[in-house]
C-alpha cells in the first residue's frame, strides 16, 4: 500500500501534530515499511497454529489460605504518642 504525504498530513493534523516537511518526508518512508512489514505477517500461514497467551506456560501459584494470629490492640498502640478510645491520636489539620 502506498502512503502518500497528504494521508500523512491528514493524519498529523487529526493528532493536533505540527510536522515539518522533512518530518512528513520521514513519516511517508516510515508508515510504508510499518505497513509493507505487516502485509508480510498477514501472508504467513498459521492455520495449524494454536493461539497462545504467552509465549512460555505460566502457571499460577496458588496457596492455602490460612489463619494466623494477629496483634493485640494493645501491642499496636504501645509505641503510640498519643491513643484515645483504643485508636490513634493524630493532631487536627483541617480546620
Amino acid at each position: 500500500m502506498k502512503i502518500t504525504k497528504e494521508q500523512v498530513e491528514h493524519v498529523a493534523n487529526l493528532a493536533r501534530l505540527n510536522l515539518t516537511e522533512e518530518e512528513k518526508e520521514q513519516m511517508t518512508t516510515d508508515m510504508e515499511v510499518i505497513i509493507e512489514f505487516a502485509n508480510r505477517i498477514n501472508e504467513i500461514n498459521i492455520d495449524n497454529t494454536n493461539p497462545t497467551a504467552h509465549i512460555i506456560p505460566i502457571n499460577n501459584v496458588f496457596r492455602e489460605d490460612t489463619v494466623n494470629p494477629s496483634f493485640s490492640r494493645d501491642e499496636l498502640l504501645s509505641n503510640a504518642p498519643n491513643k484515645e478510645n483504643g485508636c490513634f491520636s493524630v493532631p487536627r489539620i483541617v480546620e
